[in-house]
């Protein structure tokens, strides 16, 4: 994919979480949302549309370059597909020093799920799905807790918790959409655990087998994100309230999935608008020192 090629424009998702909401502080919310279409983009390259395994692996490393030209801090003109992109993203990694290596941790992550799709390939054992979520979703919470100046050990691994279930969250709640686009994120070991092999996946006929593998899955996103919840009282201001409406979110949709009885293989449950108040009584809740 040559320099010269069409400029790519975001495309439109719904989001289950409040991103650069007016909740986040206001001198934050240039650089929480340069974070958010520089991932959304990346993650369109990955997986958008209907282009070959070998385009979406060239465009990624063309987009590697464009950011590694960001973060030098030499005044080069950004890559015309994506200057909408790197623009902002240069300003605030110039701004607040953000750190490149996380910046680099989600391309990886996108990379390999292209590779993961080529391949038809899922993952081994939840070791191995974990260290995906380290790439893939953990470097989100690390650059938004750099931006609220909390960088404490106890914080970052809270914050780790946090983004791998909603990670997982994300994974089972989109077993309908991703098994028949050849995404695999039931692991090997705890497939052959409950009997589940790949072809009754495929199939996705909901049985006792596959009700108590996707329960247990969500029985242990829930525990994570309880885990790493109490983050929400060393986060102060708008942003706490906002991780507080991140992590009901995640729950939120742990909830719906339970509703469901786990059949996720055949529906992907969303959050309704109705849903908001009850996600704002709970994060209330949460103010006053209550999980």
């Amino acid at each position: 994919m040559s320099a010269s090629a069409e400029p790519i424009h975001p495309v439109t998702h719904p989001e289950n979480f409040p991103v650069a909401s007016w909740l986040c502080p206001a001198r934050l919310r240039a650089p929480i949302a340069a974070l958010y279409h520089f991932a959304r983009t990346a993650d369109d390259l990955a997986d958008e549309g209907d282009a070959s395994a070998a385009v979406r692996l060239q465009a990624l490393a063309d987009y590697r370059q464009a950011l590694l030209g960001a973060c030098d801090g030499a005044l080069v003109p950004p890559d015309a597909r994506w200057a909408w992109v790197f623009g902002p993203l240069r300003r605030a990694i110039q701004v607040h020093q953000l750190p490149s290596a996380l910046l680099q941790a989600l391309l990886d992550a996108f990379v390999q799920d292209v590779e993961k799709t080529r391949d038809s390939a899922g993952y081994a054992d939840r070791a191995e799905l974990l260290a995906y979520c380290e790439r893939s979703a953990n470097p989100v919470g690390r650059l938004l807790l750099h931006l609220y100046g909390v960088n404490d050990p106890l914080a970052l691994q809270q914050s780790d918790l946090i983004c791998t279930a909603l990670q997982l969250i994300n994974f089972w709640q989109d077993l309908s959409e991703d098994i028949p686009r050849g995404r695999f994120y039931l692991t090997d070991a705890d497939c052959a655990r409950h009997g589940v092999t790949r072809q009754a996946l495929m199939a996705r006929q909901a049985s006792t087998r596959t009700t108590n593998l996707i329960a247990e899955q969500v029985h242990l996103a829930r525990a994570g994100m309880l885990q790493g919840a109490p983050l929400v009282h060393r986060v102060g201001g708008r942003a706490g309230w906002e991780l507080r409406l991140v992590v009901q979110g995640g729950l939120r949709i742990l909830d719906r999935i339970e509703a469901l009885q786990h059949n996720t293989l055949q529906t992907r449950p969303t959050l309704r608008r109705r849903d908001l108040a009850l996600m704002l009584w709970r994060a209330g809740w949460m103010s006053a020192g209550r999980m």
